[in-house]
């Protein structure tokens, strides 16, 4: 214990002393008694009243619960005769919770005529020893129990205290050493360097591989790390968006109509040709590209995230290697992710150059004919059922059974025409006068009937002005045919289902080719040729002193980190010395509880014939503040 004498309290400024003289020494001591690890010792003179006592006014401010605060009654001994601080001594006026203890001190006289501490204390012995009051609380009376109080106060502060100090400084020690142990010892030998730098290298792999395989010691709760962030990059951003994608993503009606009529060339189509479909097919099967890609640069993206989260402390310590390091982990990565982009360019164009039409889970031609006929008919009826009334529809199923046969055939109701089925106009001469074919080539009906008719021989320049009258118009620079037959809807369709299917099929294998691709490729790869690509770059002798070289605050860090674990380690013994002591004084004390306070009772030390034993002892423990304020 230390002890630290606090002023009292003064009202009025005497001599230069400033105006706020109270007001200072008051913030002073609260300054000091605040504090959880000190004792308060609440001197009053017993020739007052402890009703106005400053010292117990501020302890109660500080210390509300009484827990440590222990009252000191002084000049017992010129108290009025009559008069006695029995009353004090028994907390009978202000009670407090560690009691009070009466003392008589040294006199200016005494001081005066250098009378000793033992002349003073026998005394104080026997001034209570003689005193017919006093002698009955004589437990409550004398310096040395006082100090019995105090030393009984600290060791249970101590008891108390102690495993948690210990706890402290054990995790404080610990954090140090790990500390410590991050920096790592300073080499300087050839060997050492390439040992340090061979098993830098090694756990840098060991770790990437790890994090990787979802193996890692510092395995993240709070999100996806490592290798499950790539496992849900192929599934969630790569297999996912392929799966919700639109076979025909781009591709209209007119799109494949132009395509069936452009492939038939200077021919009517009779039957659902080959190629719009595949020049169909592989356009679509194009769209595939760029997201493969992308799925590649994400992962090549995520590796690089997975390197730089695996630097570990020896990365950490040595600057110039762990540059060195994230260069060769870029290059590596640039490197593997090219033979991986070529694959899936590969797969790719792999399946735009062979369209696969004999494959096993492909529509093919009859099923898509069959399927694309029943839903022009469904459409058809549908149609059909929407141009009845509503009064009429009852009837719907009587009418389309009760359809009119005409020349052998169903007639087609209200089938759109086409070019081909335009019905003649009226009057075969008009018709051929109107696109200028009789004006051009001439016939033997028109020589004949002209006499019967009564017309005049039309002469040859007659025939050339009158053809001179009928332009044809230019045709526009892009020619687009006006109106679709039943046949190329029906034709349009087929050609869909044909593209949605095989389009399935290439989905599926890139679906699962990619992944793979990416995995073989890139990820394992790294994991198998990382470490010996560190060794054939950086593993040489020459770079050892450049590679491993820290930085100075480095080294100034471990200086301080090996000081701070000495005093720890010294700490911690010394706490050890503590608490071998206070047990051994536990054992050598009165275990009897006292009356006032039910702290256990310490013996004596001035009926022991030997004070100096109270010195040696309460001089080795140093835990608590002793503040005395009088």
């Amino acid at each position: 214990m230390t002890l630290i004498d606090l002023p009292g309290i003064t009202k009025v400024p005497v001599g230069d002393q400033p105006s706020d003289i109270e007001a200072r020494i008051r913030n002073m001591i609260m300054a000091y008694i605040t504090n959880e690890n000190c004792i308060i010792l609440a001197v009053s003179p017993a020739n007052s009243d402890l009703a106005t006592s400053d010292a117990l006014q501020i302890a109660k401010l500080a210390d509300p619960t009484g827990s440590r605060t222990v009252g000191v009654i002084t000049k017992l001994d010129i108290m009025d005769r009559g008069t006695n601080a029995c009353n004090f001594l028994l907390g009978r006026v202000v009670p407090l919770k560690l009691g009070y203890v009466g003392v008589v001190n040294r006199c200016q006289e005494d001081i005066n005529k250098n009378r000793s501490i033992r002349e003073a204390l026998a005394y104080e012995e026997r001034f209570f020893h003689d005193h017919p009051v006093y002698n009955g609380v004589s437990d409550r009376c004398g310096i040395p129990q006082l100090a019995n109080r105090l030393n009984q106060i600290l060791e249970q502060h101590i008891r108390r205290d102690l495993p948690h100090l210990k706890a402290e400084l054990n995790s404080h020690m610990r954090a140090v050493m790990k500390e410590l142990q991050m920096y790592g010892k300073v080499v300087e030998s050839k060997s050492e360097q390439g040992a340090i730098l061979l098993d830098i290298l090694r756990r840098y792999c060991d770790d990437f591989s790890a994090m990787v395989d979802g193996k890692s010691e510092d395995m993240s709760t709070k999100e996806l790390c490592g290798g499950a962030r790539i496992h849900y990059f192929f599934q969630s951003m790569f297999v996912k968006p392929l799966e919700e994608m639109d076979p025909c993503n781009g591709l209209t009606d007119e799109d494949i109509a132009y395509a069936i009529r452009n492939s038939s060339g200077l021919r009517n189509v009779l039957f659902v040709p080959e190629v719009p479909f595949e020049v169909l097919v592989r356009r679509q099967i194009a769209q595939l590209s760029d997201p493969c890609h992308q799925c590649l640069r994400i992962v090549h993206d995520e590796l690089i995230k997975i390197s730089q989260a695996c630097e570990s402390n020896g990365l950490q310590r040595f600057p110039s290697l762990r540059r060195r390091v994230n260069e060769v982990v870029r290059k590596f990565l640039d490197d593997a992710a090219k033979p991986a982009e070529s694959m899936i360019g590969n797969l790719i164009e792999m399946e735009m150059d062979y369209i696969n039409s004999s494959h096993p889970s492909f529509i093919g031609g009859n099923k898509a004919v069959e399927l694309a006929v029943q839903q022009m008919r469904s459409s058809q009826e549908r149609v059909d059922i929407e141009r009845v009334p509503m009064s009429e529809r009852s009837q719907l199923s009587w009418t389309v059974a009760a359809k009119p046969v005409v020349n052998g055939a169903p007639n087609q109701g209200n089938r759109p025409q086409s070019n081909n089925e335009r019905p003649a106009l009226a009057g075969g001469s008009s018709s051929l006068r109107t696109w200028g074919i009789s004006s051009i080539f001439g016939s033997k009906s028109s020589s004949v009937e002209s006499p019967a008719n009564g017309s005049p021989v039309e002469t040859l320049h007659e025939v050339e002005q009158r053809s001179s009258t009928i332009q044809l118009c230019e045709p526009p620079s892009i020619l687009r045919p006006l109106e679709m037959s039943e046949n190329e809807a029906t034709e349009i369709i087929i050609t869909k289902l044909l593209v949605q299917s095989y389009f399935d099929l290439v989905r599926k294998n890139i679906q699962d080719l990619v992944p793979k691709a990416i995995m073989h490729f890139l990820v394992n790869h790294t994991k198998r040729n990382l470490h010996n690509t560190f060794i054939q770059i950086l593993y040489r002798e020459n770079l050892f002193e450049e590679l491993l070289q820290e930085q100075d605050e480095v080294a100034a860090r471990r200086k301080h980190a090996q000081e701070m674990l000495r005093v720890l380690r010294q700490a911690v013994k010394m706490l050890g010395e503590v608490d071998s002591d206070v047990e051994s004084q536990h054992r050598t004390t009165n275990s009897g509880p006292d009356v006032s306070t039910g702290l256990p009772r310490f013996p004596d030390v001035t009926n022991s014939g030997n004070s100096s034993s109270y010195l040696s002892s309460s001089s080795k423990p140093r835990a608590l503040k002793l503040l005395y304020s009088e």
